[in-house]
């Protein structure tokens, strides 16, 4: 039996290994260990409960006719959210930002002048970063902010469930605004908004995008203790 330390050390593990991944191979993700991820996601919390999450998965032809489709709609800006996004950084949140987008095309190895390579990469996004499959998470379209918080922390439970089966993912809002191709393509009802997509699969190690590492801000920047 594996004691609650060794739990502990595990979960701290599988936590610190969960980063984005762009860059996968093109080894399929076997339809039963996905089961078993989104299974054990569905013990994340809610409020009262109510589970207001749902997961449409792509893979095969229906990934590959959105990978294709996408970067064009992009690129001509036919683009659709289904909701605002109107939320701007500013602060140590745009510093936290830049060096974000820093680490990633340091490690690619374009310098920020190189506008054009820059966004020629950016269109990854929407070829899912070549993963074999990937996840759009959807909830309920009257539901509100405390609603989306109940998204997140079954999305986090599902990628610390990939991290934990040696699997990479990279949760992506950029696929957010491109909800009027691909709810149809999954068909997705007109009664759930779309949030974001998940891009998922097995890590490529040797490539560059995957060498970038972001910091974290320090404990005391985040969490205040009161006795």
């Amino acid at each position: 039996m594996t004691s609650p330390l060794n739990l502990g050390e595990h979960f701290i593990e599988v936590a610190k290994a969960r980063r984005s991944i762009r860059a996968f191979t093109d080894q399929p993700v076997a339809t039963e260990l996905l089961k078993i991820i989104f299974e054990t996601a569905m013990q994340a919390p809610s409020n009262c409960n109510t589970q207001p999450w749902y997961v449409h998965v792509a893979t095969g032809a229906t990934l590959e006719a959105l990978r294709e489709e996408l970067p064009r709609r992009f690129m001509a800006g036919d683009i659709a959210v289904d909701h605002p996004y109107d939320g701007k950084y500013d602060g140590v949140f745009r510093d936290r930002q830049y060096a974000s987008a820093k680490a990633l095309y340091d490690a690619l190895g374009i310098p920020r002048e190189q506008k054009t390579e820059r966004q020629a990469w950016f269109l990854n996004n929407f070829r899912f970063f070549d993963a074999p499959g990937v996840a759009f998470f959807t909830m309920p379209k009257d539901f509100g902010l405390r609603e989306a918080c109940d998204l997140g922390m079954f999305t986090q439970t599902v990628m610390l469930g990939f991290s934990a089966h040696g699997l990479g993912s990279c949760p992506q809002t950029a696929l957010g605004f491109m909800t009027h191709v691909i709810k149809p393509a999954l068909n997705i009802p007109d009664d759930q908004m779309l949030l974001f997509g998940l891009s998922f699969g097995y890590p490529d190690t040797a490539a560059a995008a995957n060498l970038a590492m972001t910091d974290r801000a320090s404990l005391d920047e985040i969490v205040s203790f009161s006795s």
